[in-house]
């Protein structure tokens, strides 16, 4: 308790000194109580940290609420003047902070340091920050049959309902576990930390977050560093351009492997090619199981158009993507076996989590913008599918953010975006839409790139350091190879 006594005297002396002026208020602010412990990453590197916690209504317009608890690890800042905490939001939704700080981003986490502490944070019902269970629901959607669209989504809206109840009786509301909650909930993490303002650090669903709090708590962020850029209307990903992004990466990979150039050819068209085969007559597949039979499982145009969607955030997948197109049109199929197998158990009821699947319906979309998606989804090479299950449930459990929160915002928050010329789930003519407002904005191009830039080359770390000092990098492009592609028998 020592290191709280002297944390309470501390600010008493900067509050009555005015030199927190404009910070939370001292009557309601208390000291982040917080347990120093050894974080050891999955390399072995090990770095102090605290652990620490705080807790949020589950929803805020339910004043009999109940209440949930925020974990969250930080990692002291090493800098000689720190600044604000830099609050890391993972992706998904429902992605860990804790767990992405174990993972390839630990040496960025580290460097980071030098600028203020650094919140490895988990956001509501994900990872340390979950008290909810998954629900396993009663709807079995068969494998081994060719199931009509309508029918397929009538299913997966049938065992959301079941799992809404399941939830309600357990206690957890639903309406909780929405992007315009977890942005209030940040707000509270930067009083609990007693910080005036925060920094924002994120990635995918994480910047989706990062706008919602600009909105939320803009004059209370310092700065906002940001990949993979999804816009407050862009959860539902328009499919024009993922058409466009695999000639994108057809031309990438072509380039680098010429001498594979000819196999890989015209992928689009082999996509379309594939899925009309797959349309007229679907195969039916033998999924080797763990103890050694094999699973009927039945490749459509629709599995595969899913699986195509599952495979497109990098380019490493993207091209593995291919392999599996070229395997299929020359009929071998133990490929594609093998890699289903991995994903998928054969009979298994459909399984939810709360966070990961209210968020996304929660933001919703626009009759606009479902319009314009459908109408191209009628022509494109996946379909409506990128974002699968929605806009498929849309409005599901009474879930909609609506209009207002859909608006972009307007910000002078300066802000950093990177965007990967290979990223197949947030392309970046998207990401320039989706931060248009922002007036204060440097774009880096980081070609060949896909989704998952953050640690694909030392570059990445050294434009977003040079940022953070307050060097101009705005228009900088960082190149890195375009994937290999391997021919059969290399």
């Amino acid at each position: 308790m020592l290191k709280i006594r002297r944390a309470r005297i501390a600010v008493a002396m900067l509050l009555s000194a005015g030199l927190l002026t404009g910070c939370v208020n001292s009557e309601e602010w208390r000291p982040a109580v917080e347990e120093a412990f050894t974080f050891e990453a999955n390399s072995g590197d090990k770095a102090d940290a605290l652990r620490g916690e705080l807790y949020v209504p589950e929803n805020r317009a339910n004043p009999d609420s109940r209440q949930i608890k925020l974990n969250y690890v930080k990692f002291p800042a090493t800098g000689e003047n720190p600044g604000a905490p830099i609050v890391y939001l993972a992706g998904g939704p429902g992605g860990s902070g804790e767990w992405t700080a174990k993972g390839r981003r630990f040496p960025l986490f580290m460097a980071m340091r030098e600028f203020g502490d650094v919140i490895a944070y988990d956001q509501r019902g994900t990872g340390g920050s979950d008290d909810t269970p998954q629900c396993v629901s009663e709807t079995v959607i068969p494998d081994d049959a060719d199931i009509p669209r309508d029918e397929m989504i009538a299913m997966l809206k049938e065992s959301v309902d079941y799992c809404e109840t399941f939830w309600r009786e357990q206690g957890i509301d639903p309406a909780g576990y929405t992007t315009l909650e977890s942005a209030r909930d940040l707000d509270e993490l930067r009083a609990h930390l007693g910080a005036e303002k925060i920094t924002l650090w994120g990635i995918s669903y994480g910047t989706h977050l990062a706008l919602a709090a600009a909105k939320e708590m803009g004059p209370r962020i310092e700065k906002m560093v940001m990949t993979g850029g999804e816009g407050l209307d862009q959860t539902v990903k328009l499919p024009a351009r993922t058409d466009a992004y695999f000639d994108r990466l057809t031309a990438a990979v072509s380039s680098a492997n010429p001498q594979a150039a000819p196999m890989i050819g015209d992928f689009p068209g082999l996509m379309r090619m594939v899925q009309a085969q797959l349309a007229e007559q679907p195969v039916m597949l033998g999924l080797p199981q763990e103890d050694g039979t094999r699973a009927d499982f039945l490749l459509t145009k629709d599995v595969m158009q899913r699986l195509s969607s599952a495979m497109i955030a990098d380019p490493q997948s993207g091209v593995q993507l291919m392999q599996f197109y070229g395997a299929i049109a020359a009929q071998q199929y133990a490929p594609i076996e093998q890699a289903i197998a991995r994903f998928v158990t054969p009979g298994e009821p459909q399984k939810w989590r709360v966070m990961s699947l209210a968020m996304d319906i929660a933001s919703g979309i626009s009759e606009e913008r479902l319009a314009l998606v459908n109408e191209q989804a009628k022509t494109g090479l996946i379909g409506d599918y990128l974002n699968f299950p929605m806009p498929h449930l849309r409005g599901a459990m009474g879930l909609d953010l609506g209009e207002d929160f859909r608006a972009p915002p307007q910000s002078d928050i300066p802000t950093l975006l990177l965007s990967g010329t290979l990223d197949g789930r947030t392309y970046p003519e998207s990401q320039q839409e989706a931060f248009s407002g922002f007036s204060n904005l440097s774009t880096v191009i980081v070609e060949n790139a896909g989704h998952n830039l953050f640690m694909v080359s030392p570059d990445v770390s050294d434009v977003i350091l040079r940022f953070m000092r307050g060097e101009n990098v705005n228009g900088e492009t960082i190149t890195i190879d375009a994937p290999t592609f391997t021919l059969p028998g290399q």
